[in-house]
């Protein structure tokens, strides 16, 4: 079933952005979305009139200055927030994973996953080679009676990369899943994020502030500019063939963003000093 988030209301069925989405086969439609925080302070703009279209299977990198809206929009396609206005469609309710696994401590990696496959509605009985399947397919066999504390940090993400795939969404949602893993785990990660998204056909939106990373897994960068965000520019990324953090091409195309990000952060802040 279809998610629709719409100017604060939450629908799962018949809008015109849920039609648009099936009409145009895509499995996220963010349709000029914006989204004012309001409280006892001043209102904070984060996002402002935001539109992405993100194809079934496709992966899309986010990419901008901290605090320019892009954790604000995967909580606004993951359901977790509604947006001021502008409508979020995906064809399925997305899974969502933070730079912390965050697992349950009193659980094991098995209960963990089954807690995850009890909310998707699978049945008990099933659930136990559920869990030993998608512990294969991050490459955790045999780990199902272990702690989250016995395990690395890397290995503690890809449990809840596990615990995501269960819960049997089309979608995933990853807010800097490999941010505070050191560079070599992050490395062998990548290549086992790319290896389960070719193999399972996910949608992934992905945020990220490496641009190199953004590159070497996503098949388009999107630049957001510092807040309130807003889509600034896109990037394809057309690399065949094996792709690492020091391919040359991955290299070359981070550099071209990172100037484009370097002159937005510039903008911004001389656009502040204005204001001021």
């Amino acid at each position: 079933m279809g998610v629709t988030v719409a100017g604060g209301t939450d629908s799962s069925t018949g809008s015109a952005t849920e039609l648009a989405a099936r009409e145009h086969d895509y499995s996220v439609v963010i349709d000029n979305v914006t989204k004012i925080y309001r409280g006892r302070g001043p209102a904070v703009h984060a996002l402002d009139n935001v539109t992405l279209n993100v194809k079934p299977g496709e992966f899309v990198s986010l990419v901008g200055a901290s605090g320019c809206g892009k954790s604000t929009l995967l909580n606004l396609v993951a359901g977790l927030d509604t947006p001021t206005a502008g409508t979020v469609t995906s064809v399925s309710r997305p899974a969502l994973m933070f730079q912390e696994p965050a697992l349950l401590p009193w659980l094991t990696v098995g209960q963990n996953i089954s807690l995850a496959l009890k909310y998707a509605g699978v049945p008990r009985p099933a659930r136990a080679s559920r869990v030993e399947d998608l512990l294969a397919v991050v490459r955790l066999d045999g780990t199902a009676k272990r702690r989250p504390h016995e395990l690395s940090g890397g290995q503690r993400q890809r449990v809840a990369t596990a615990r995501a795939l269960a819960q049997e969404s089309q979608v995933l949602l990853m807010d800097e899943p490999f941010a505070a893993l050191d560079a070599i785990t992050r490395d062998v990660l990548h290549d086992e994020l790319t290896r389960i998204w070719t193999a399972t056909g996910l949608t992934v939106i992905f945020v990220t502030h490496n641009v190199r990373e953004a590159v070497r897994l996503g098949q388009r960068v999107v630049l957001f500019s510092s807040r309130p965000g807003r889509v600034v520019r896109e990037w394809s990324v057309d690399i065949t063939g094996p792709r690492t953090i020091e391919h040359p091409l991955v290299g070359d195309l981070a550099s071209d963003i990172t100037v484009s990000l370097r002159e937005e952060i510039a903008r911004h802040a001389t656009d502040a000093a204005n204001r001021a």
